[in-house]
């Protein structure tokens, strides 16, 4: 609130404020408000007309009433008319109570934007400053929608003051943010530029920050504000601080108009113009320079002003990314701040570090501090320091000194916060992966991760572990001796159970030789952890087991005795208990021939991206991480559904089925596992494949109603859920037949009677009872006439305590479900895109993304609707492209898809092209519903 003289005290209010402050207690305090809102109140519906200082007394206690928190119900239209008023202090008040009390919705808004374009044409600076303050206080879409044209031209109007265009461009960044799509910068963009060349530094300062907004929106409209920042730029580094008197803080010239302008250059890469380019270089070694100067003052704020430009000009030399010197002379200037005595300094050094960690012409400087850095970790008191001395230490490993690395990372992990476990656990298998000359240093360094933090340590690591002893054939017999000793211990973490039992039942017949590591020790050793052991690492030990019965025939006897032992055989748990009885079964009557075969060594796994990168990236991911995570947990829930998974080998000639548990070892990062041809060979026939009687994980699963356009993208999974029943899907799908397994869980303690599942389609009836807390499968068989649209209704009834159950849920059956995908280089899709031509031929959509735009989910979905993911097809390599053939009994339909992502605008284009229309325009429904 604005000085006010003597007279223009408002005594009234002093006076009531005084009395609330003196109340003694909370009954006392509202029984005074009461009482002063029943005499304003009275005032404001009096005969006798108020003058402005009265309303505006009033108007302030009514505003005091609501700052401690009671609702205001009356009032307003007093403030409005205090708008009218020529008096600064009563227009004042009129706009504070506006700005904190009235909504958008209010029947008051037309007649409060009356008074606020009057003030705007009035030509009084004080009043247009008031206007301008309270359209950007509210900064509602209706404001922006009334004024968003008139600001632009008040902010360029040769005749408009120096604080009025401040506080112009100020609102127009309000309303930009609030409303980007209705401020017009189209033909005011070359004049909103031109104000970086005002010789008021304020009117500058803020149109560096609408300009610097609005660059990020439309980069290639304010490119001109390059050469105009760097000449503003240039002229205050090299200007003496009396020079600006009024702008200089402690001793440093225009330090915020300094960070806003270098904030504005990493808006664009480093400019062609040579001239340009050696003004802006000179610019920031004079930064540098005066950084390295002895300080002008003792006071923190002039350490703060400087420091603060200093670490923006960095910012920028690292976004450029084009001089070496610089980037080096950064380095070392940062490095000197990582013994700071400050925090803060320290933090904003490693983290600074790290980004010129990623530099190649900085690498190696960065290296130069690694001592420091390791110092940081062991004796930093602050976590988050702590965390960016981790990261440091990640960003800056290559070969020359991953062993050290990983070690003091490995060191520190034993004392580490527990907030930041996980993250270390992934960088240091990341970085014993990636710089593994010997991988036996791999398996140890994994296995003492395991052993350190074996809680913290997720799937993603260990899958990672598995995958790359079987695709090396030098270190299985040492992965397999190391797990062995490891396993010895008296207590060892579930996870290295879980890595024993997999690499022994695979490659323990590499050890088998030595008396200590005999076929019968290391299965004495794995049962012995088997009573500790949760359900799914159970399941993975019992393969494991019936993989020793393959391997060392001599201890077949003891296995099968396990397995016959009535705690497995009558374990509570189904997936154990069908496990055992398969084992065993299998044991018996398998010839050894059969046995070799069905329990023959994994194949190596195909190359991808590590599943740990992609887990990492998902942590650090800003934004991102609800959508990825969800997308994790629906790939794992696949697979508990799945029971089993199948990969191919790198030949692509052979399928195997894997009998470990969660057996993707690429993790959720990998695209969904190709059905393999073993399995396809027998889909239509009366037997199923052992892989799909295993039965769904009935436990508690997040989807409740119906999940119908979750499968679009993949075939696994709970489709239903209520109090009483679960459904769940599996599905397979060859050209133009399927066949779905449905799973019927009774969730409850009471029998199902009578139960009837029926469908216009072939199907095999489900068992018209199901016990309490049992399930039951029913077979579809499904063919594809012709292409279609609406998806078939599966009718549900049954008797559930008396009373009849009847509802309908919708099958998952789509017409992507037929798609078989078609691998096309470049030159035969652009060929084919070409014959698709024809206006009828083509759909495209343009619509917002529904969830985080991020590339890996994406190519997991496209690949998971059916097509082929083209990669290297479009010129653009942040779009996608795929290909695929529809299959019906009667015809194929060819496809062609082409994704385009606009990250800024959250938005996506997708175009497809078929040969017939109605498949187009059903394809892009669904596909456009995915993103």
């Amino acid at each position: 609130m604005p000085a006010v003289s003597k007279g223009d005290g408002m005594r009234g209010l002093a006076v009531f404020i005084s009395d609330i402050r003196n109340c003694k207690s909370k009954e006392a305090e509202i029984k005074r408000i009461n009482k002063e809102l029943a005499n304003i109140r009275s005032k404001f519906k009096g005969d006798k007309a108020l003058d402005g200082y009265s309303k505006k007394k009033y108007v302030c206690k009514l505003l005091f009433i609501f700052l401690l928190g009671h609702d205001i119900d009356f009032g307003h239209m007093e403030a409005v008319n205090l708008l009218s008023s020529n008096k600064y202090t009563e227009k004042q008040i009129g706009y504070l109570f506006i700005s904190v009390l009235v909504n958008s919705n209010s029947d008051l808004i037309r007649l409060i934007n009356n008074g606020i374009k009057n003030d705007l044409a009035s030509r009084n600076p004080t009043f247009m400053n008031l206007a301008l303050h309270c359209i950007a206080n509210v900064g509602s879409r209706e404001m922006a929608e009334a004024f968003a044209a008139d600001i632009p031209r008040i902010l360029v109007a040769g005749d408009t003051m120096d604080s009025v265009k401040q506080s112009a461009a100020l609102c127009l960044l309000r309303l930009n943010r609030t409303s980007p799509d209705l401020v017009p910068m189209g033909e005011w963009t070359a004049r909103v530029v031109h104000l970086l060349n005002d010789q008021h530094l304020g009117v500058v300062t803020a149109a560096t920050s609408l300009i610097t907004t609005l660059a990020q929106k439309s980069p290639d409209d304010f490119k001109t504000s390059v050469s105009l920042a760097i000449a503003r730029l240039s002229r205050i580094v090299t200007s003496a601080s009396i020079d600006l008197q009024d702008y200089t803080y402690y001793f440093v010239a225009a330090p915020w108009l300094s960070v806003k302008l270098l904030r504005l250059l990493q808006c664009y890469p480093p400019p062609e113009d040579g001239a340009l380019r050696g003004r802006l270089t000179e610019c920031l070694e004079t930064i540098l320079n005066k950084a390295q100067e002895p300080p002008k003052s003792k006071k923190v704020q002039h350490s703060n002003a400087k420091n603060a430009v200093l670490f923006e000009a960095i910012s920028l030399i690292i976004h450029h990314d084009s001089e070496p010197t610089l980037l080096v002379r950064a380095c070392n200037q940062l490095g000197q701040f990582l013994q700071h005595r400050e925090t803060n300094l320290r933090y904003l050094a490693l983290e600074s570090m790290c980004t010129l960690a990623s530099s190649e012409f900085s690498h190696e400087a960065v290296k130069t501090h690694i001592e420091t850095v390791i110092n940081a970790l062991k004796t930093e008191r602050d976590v988050s320091v702590r965390q960016r001395a981790v990261d440091l230490l990640y960003a800056m490993c290559d070969r020359s000194n991953a062993k050290q690395i990983v070690a003091e990372m490995l060191s520190y992990l034993e004392t580490a916060d527990y907030s930041i476990r996980e993250e270390i656990v992934l960088k240091v298998a990341i970085l014993a992966e990636k710089y593994a000359v010997d991988y036996t240093w791999y398996v140890d360094t994994i296995l003492n991760l395991i052993r350190m933090a074996g809680d913290y340590v997720s799937e993603e690591v260990w899958y990672r572990v598995i995958q790359i002893v079987i695709n090396r054939d030098d270190v299985q017999g040492y992965a397999a001796k190391t797990v062995f000793e490891a396993l010895q211990a008296p207590a060892c973490h579930e996870n290295l159970v879980k890595v024993g039992g997999y690499i022994l039942g695979e490659f323990g017949n590499l050890i088998a030789g030595d008396s200590r590591s005999s076929p019968l020790v290391q299965f004495k050793l794995l049962h012995s952890k088997f009573h500790l052991c949760s359900v799914p690492t159970r399941a993975l030990l019992l393969s494991a087991y019936i993989k020793f019965i393959n391997l060392f025939p001599e201890v077949k006897g003891a296995i099968q005795e396990v397995l016959r032992s009535d705690s497995q055989l009558r374990n509570a748990d189904v997936e154990l208990q069908q496990r055992a009885v398969e084992y065993l079964r299998l044991s018996c009557i398998a010839s050894t021939d059969i046995l070799a075969t069905v329990l023959e060594e994994m194949p190596p796994f195909p190359e991808r991206e590590s599943s740990i990168l992609a887990k990492l990236k998902r942590k650090k991911g800003p934004g991102n991480l609800p959508n990825i995570e969800e997308v994790r947990q629906e790939r794992e829930k696949e697979r508990s559904l799945n029971g089993t998974a199948e990969h191919k080998d790198s030949s692509d000639t052979a399928s195997k089925t894997s009998l470990y548990p969660s057996a993707d070892l690429l993790g959720p990062a990998a695209p969904p596992p190709s059905t393999g041809a073993s399995l396809l060979v027998d889909v239509f026939s009366d037997s199923l494949p052992a892989a799909a009687h295993t039965p769904l994980d009935m436990s508690p699963a997040t989807a409740s109603g119906d999940n119908f356009s979750r499968f679009i993208c993949k075939n696994n999974g709970v489709l239903y859920e209520n109090q009483l029943l679960q459904i769940g899907l599996k599905s397979e799908y060859r050209q133009n037949l399927g066949r779905i397994y449905v799973f019927f869980g009774n969730k409850t303690s009471t029998q199902f009677l009578n139960f009837t599942s029926t469908l216009n389609v072939h199907t095999k009836p489900a068992d018209p009872t199901i016990d309490a807390g049992a399930q039951v499968q029913q077979i579809l068989n499904i063919e594809c006439l012709s292409d279609f649209t609406d998806a078939p209704v599966l009718d549900i009834q049954f008797r559930y305590g008396g009373t009849l159950q009847n509802f309908g849920v919708k099958l998952p059956v789509m017409l992507n479900k037929f798609f078989q995908p078609t691998e096309m280089v470049s030159q035969d899709f652009f060929q084919r895109w070409k014959q698709l031509g024809a206006p009828q031929q083509e759909v495209q959509k343009i619509f917002k993304a529904k969830h985080a735009m991020d590339t890996e989910v994406t190519k997991a979905k496209i690949i998971g609707f059916g097509t082929a993911l083209l990669d290297g097809v479009d010129p653009n390599p942040t779009n996608f492209v795929g290909a695929g053939v529809i299959h019906t009994k009667s015809t194929q339909v060819g496809c062609l898809l082409r994704l385009e992502p606009n990250t800024q605008a959250q938005m996506y284009r997708l175009t497809l092209r078929t040969s017939r229309e109605t498949v187009s325009q059903r394809l892009s429904d669904l596909l456009s519903e995915q993103f």
